[in-house]
């Protein structure tokens, strides 16, 4: 199963975002990118999708494949735009999506709420009953079972979960319940818990279940109706959507397990940081995507994004399946300023979004945002901002910075400003710190991989807030999410629950679940219509100390460890996250994990700078040079980055503008071009 080493044909990597829908067209038959950055159309994302195709002048008839990242699963769970979904389970146990794991919303205090995502005269109980052991406590009753499917049907729902306790142990309950549902009610979208997810906790499989059942009909109508318009111009291939592990599937199925494209955007963009990484020779990475409303990190160690099995969403929305580990904080460019009753000066998580947008976009938008303040300090060029639509006045957006924030806070319009940029960079720093210290790593070890459309006009001064020595700054930033989608492995994730005291545990069945496991990522992977050149298959076990909840993920190196293995490769796990042993406890092994990655021939990403641009010496890329803020104002030189000579070197102050967003660098900060076009800067002070 291997293919070439550089991906040939023509391919279309199209990423919908909360503000804007970016397409990325590589052709390696005419060594050719074409980009395109359009508005992503809220109601019907398809239409954005069909818009980024006709603005960069794509033929969808002459594509050999588009993959495609989607917010609408997402989105839909965010805002709670779900279906009307029932769910079946065992007797005197619906209410555990609502007891959850006996949680508060703010830890310090008692406000706050919690709505399920099923009511409660939705989740119908039904006689049955399995014991943790996969043996039969009490038979499931088929009549309660049909009256059930009956009534939830009557109801008007769209989607089924039936969710039976320890199906994990035995599915057999479940799947005859399938079976019936099938009977009674044909055209339901059906999940069954056990096949989304085969692991302990009853609560996690529960949401994460049903999760999928409330966005799986919005999915399912949304690439169909997708694919119809693709086909309608003539594309007659397969259509790939990504998922939150950062792989892809068809859009034939992907509905199936619909929960699995929730946070597709975020990991497709990880994994176009991996990608850019391993070809620049940076391994390790913190990953800082910095967009209009939010900012989402993430850590790669040796060019392997972190995948997790425990998300959080948001409170109490646990989605356990794998998902590349991506955290969120509410701070992006439309993230609004303002000075709290505390009289302390607040930034995010308000947002003014797209529309009207901050101020600088001369949409109607009235309140101060990051946006904003970046120019003010003359850190943007306000000709540059794709989403202008109307006159800017700088003086008005001077006059709001002094009259909302200087005002109260005693500052001037700039320093407001400053203050700020100061605040949210903090703000984001510290969401860099909980995927690296948390985790037991330091990010003075790692590079810092700065893209979205705001990444890299903060990405120098929060490399210095942490102490990390470089910045990688891809040829395009903007469209980062994009070029993931292109770049994306195949990818198959599986677990097995055995939750056994380690010493106890049959190492022979766990090392036929390993050979069980490889074997179906095998096959799934054999069944897509896409070239790939290098197969891998990655093994780790979950345990944890035998009256502890946390689990802890313990990489493998093959598929037949020892017990002693075991056993010292959790104690060195334990130690490395919290710097402490617990010699007189014993470990149990909870969850024996495979991801099966098809890796997909190497993209030339030299071509997303057009060479024919390149001017020969950096005075002749420079457009001109206009005051910044940098504690003072300092005339700064402005480049246009498509025009950097090969191997450009640049000292800071500067500022690099692109047709997708801006780079800042501070006063002693100095960048180097290398050959795919990526700017590696230095951090004045850190190395």
């Amino acid at each position: 199963m291997t293919g070439t080493n550089r991906l040939g044909g023509r391919f279309a990597g199209i990423d919908v975002g909360g503000t804007f829908t970016d397409l990325l067209h590589y052709d390696s038959k005419a060594g050719q990118v074409r980009l395109a950055k359009v508005p992503t159309t809220q109601d019907n994302q398809a239409d954005g999708v069909l818009a980024a195709l006709d603005a960069a002048s794509v033929d969808a008839a002459a594509l050999d494949l588009i993959v495609h990242g989607t917010t609408t699963t997402t989105n839909a769970v965010l805002e709670r735009r779900l279906c009307k979904t029932g769910l079946i389970t065992t007797m005197g146990f619906r209410d555990v999506l609502e007891l959850g794991r006996r949680t508060r919303p703010q830890a310090y205090g008692m406000s706050g709420q919690f709505r399920p995502l099923i009511p409660r005269d939705l989740r119908l109980e039904v006689p049955q009953r399995m014991l943790a052991d996969g043996s039969e406590y009490r038979a499931l009753d088929e009549h309660a079972l049909r009256a059930a499917l009956r009534q939830l049907r009557d109801e008007g729902c769209e989607s089924l979960v039936i969710h039976f306790l320890h199906a994990y142990a035995n599915p057999a309950h479940e799947l005859r319940a399938g079976q019936i549902a099938r009977d009674v009610w044909p055209e339901v979208n059906l999940t069954l818990g056990h096949a989304l997810l085969s692991e302990s906790r009853e609560y996690e499989r529960g949401v994460t279940a049903a999760v999928n059942a409330s966005v799986q009909p919005l999915l399912r109508r949304y690439v169909e109706r997708l694919a119809d318009r693709l086909a309608a111009r003539g594309y007659a291939r397969d259509l790939l959507v990504m998922t939150g592990n950062g792989g892809m599937v068809s859009a034939r199925i992907v509905a199936e397990e619909a929960a699995k494209t929730v946070m597709s955007g975020p990991a497709s963009g990880v994994m176009a940081a991996a990608f850019t990484g391993r070809r620049a020779g940076i391994a390790d990475l913190l990953t800082y995507d910095m967009g209009g409303t939010s900012t989402d990190v993430a850590m790669i160690r040796g060019a392997d994004p972190a995948v997790s099995h425990e998300i959080e969403v948001e409170y109490a929305m646990p989605i356990h399946v794998p998902m590349v580990d991506v955290r969120t904080v509410g701070a992006g460019g439309g993230s609004i300023a303002r000075v709290n009753a505390a009289g302390l000066l607040q930034v995010g998580p308000d947002s003014a979004g797209s529309t009207p947008g901050p101020i600088c976009y001369g949409r109607g938008g009235t309140e101060p945002t990051i946006a904003d303040a970046n120019m003010v300090l003359g850190r943007m060029d306000p000709g540059k901002l794709n989403s202008i639509s109307g006159d800017i006045s700088i003086a008005a957006i001077r006059d709001s910075f002094a009259g909302k924030l200087g005002d109260p806070l005693g500052l001037d319009a700039q320093s407001a400003a400053a203050a700020v940029l100061r605040v949210a960079n903090a703000k984001m720093a510290d969401a860099v710190r909980m995927v690296s210290i948390s985790l037991g790593e330091d990010p003075r070890d790692f590079a810092l991989f700065a893209f979205g459309g705001a990444g890299p006009l903060h990405a120098c001064a929060i490399a210095r807030e942490l102490g990390v020595p470089r910045v990688l700054v891809p040829a395009r930033p903007g469209i980062t999410n994009a070029l993931g989608c292109i770049v994306a492995d195949l990818r198959h994730d599986y677990v097995q629950t055995i939750n056994t005291p380690l010493d106890e545990c049959g190492m022979a069945a766990v090392h036929q679940a390993f050979a069980h496991q490889t074997e179906e990522g095998r096959r799934a992977i054999g069944r897509e219509k896409v070239n790939i050149a290098e197969l891998r298959v990655v093994h780790s076990v979950d345990m944890r100390f035998i009256g502890q909840t946390h689990l802890l993920r313990v990489p493998l190196p093959g598929p037949a460890p020892t017990r002693e293995d075991l056993q010292q490769r959790f104690e060195d796990a334990y130690f490395k996250r919290f710097q402490v042993t617990l010699p007189e406890i014993r470990a149990a092994l909870v969850n024996v994990n495979t991801s099966v990655i098809g890796r997909r021939p190497e993209v030339d990403l030299s071509l997303l700078i057009d060479a024919d641009g390149r001017r020969n010496t950096l005075a002749e890329a420079q457009t001109g040079t206009r005051p910044v803020w940098f504690d003072d104002w300092i005339d700064t030189p402005i480049y246009w980055r498509d025009h950097l000579p090969a191997q450009a070197t640049l000292t800071g102050p500067a500022i690099v503008e692109q047709m997708d967003c801006t780079l800042l660098l501070e006063p002693g900060d100095r960048a180097v071009q290398d050959a795919d076009g990526n700017l590696i800067v230095t951090v004045a002070g850190q190395g």
